[in-house]
């Protein structure tokens, strides 16, 4: 089992950047693929980013393509989702998760774990 926690969300203006971590308990954190989800008041929980177990394969949703990028470091146990170019629509509370898959991709069924979620907000 592995326990995430979620970090560095708070509010910024439009075209600021934020950098969003996910810290994991355990130490087979790099058996885990890790993905960002987002979810806004009165809409659905929808993906935003994930990465594979090794690093080595990413996706992105559309609507973030350029502006936000996944890592993660394997020594500290972290992801990180850098998001520049904030804009208003990208408020949500943004949660990570991990999947016991080489690669979990996009879809929420395929993830185990969850953390609280961190509030993102940015101002127009």
């Amino acid at each position: 089992q592995v326990q995430l926690v979620e970090s560095g969300g708070g509010l910024v203006q439009a075209g600021g950047s934020l950098r969003l971590s996910c810290a994991a308990s355990g130490r087979t954190f790099s058996s885990y693929a890790i993905g960002w989800f987002r979810q806004a008041p009165g809409k659905e929980r929808e993906p935003v980013a994930a990465i594979s177990r090794s690093g080595g394969m990413t996706y992105y949703a559309d609507s973030v393509k350029g502006r936000f990028t996944i890592s993660r470091d394997s020594a500290k146990n972290t992801v990180y989702l850098q998001m520049n170019s904030l804009k208003p629509e990208d408020t949500a509370v943004y949660y990570c998760a991990a999947g016991r898959t080489p690669y979990s991709g996009r879809d929420a069924k395929d993830y185990d774990y969850w953390g609280q979620g961190t509030q993102v907000t940015v101002s127009s």
